[in-house]
């Protein structure tokens, strides 16, 4: 049976947040990379997660279910918007703060990195407040289909001088490496499904580096 996605909840506020004991899998990058388009590429649905035109959409934190396996995705709002008041941004970072605090079900983050740019400090920035967190992080590069395979290879390049890591390229479009990405997360939020080492070398083995 191939995996697919269930949403279980969304969260607008603090006290709406509840402690799941279940592997939990974030997944977060800035406005406009593609969180939405991945989530319906992964469940291979056209409409489970709403796409806007307008960046910033997601306010919320929204859990997804994996069918059959029964870990979560958590997609976290986008960064990285300027339209956004400091107020809902102060709003979304102290959702995210609580959610991590104590959250002993973290297995990882994915963070979509824009396959188009350069390195950007707000991604930077999300992936050293990950690190802090003690939280693993897998490297996705988004909209994969709209670059040459050596502009991809250089700004892979450029991501593993930072992170010790090789990013994944991804496309929603396409479906490019869905596959490879599936596996990646079984096996990062289950290690017991895992046959072999788990890619990504091994969950960014240098993350406390």
């Amino acid at each position: 049976m191939n995996n697919t996605l269930k949403l279980m909840q969304t969260v607008y506020e603090i006290d709406q947040l509840e402690q799941l004991p279940v592997p939990q899998i974030i997944l977060a990058g800035r406005s406009n990379v593609g969180k939405s388009s991945l989530v319906n590429c992964l469940a291979e649905r056209k409409k489970l997660a709403k796409i806007s035109a307008t960046p910033g959409k997601t306010r919320s934190l929204n859990y997804y279910e994996v069918v059959p396996h029964g870990y979560y995705i958590v997609d976290l709002p986008g960064y990285g918007y300027a339209k956004c008041s400091k107020t809902e941004r102060a709003k979304w970072g102290q959702l995210i703060d609580r959610y991590l605090e104590g959250n002993a079900y973290v297995a990882a983050a994915v963070v979509l990195l824009d396959s188009r740019l350069t390195p950007q400090k707000n991604d930077i920035d999300m992936i050293s407040y990950f690190r802090q967190c003690n939280i693993p992080i897998l490297p996705v590069l988004t909209k994969s289909d709209k670059t040459k395979q050596g502009e991809r290879a250089k700004i892979q390049n450029k991501w593993q001088d930072i992170l010790h890591v090789k990013p994944l390229c991804v496309s929603s479009k396409s479906g490019m490496n869905r596959t490879k990405l599936w596996n990646l997360l079984d096996k990062t939020a289950m290690p017991e499904l895992a046959h072999a080492p788990v890619s990504i070398e091994d969950v960014e083995s240098n993350t406390n580096e």
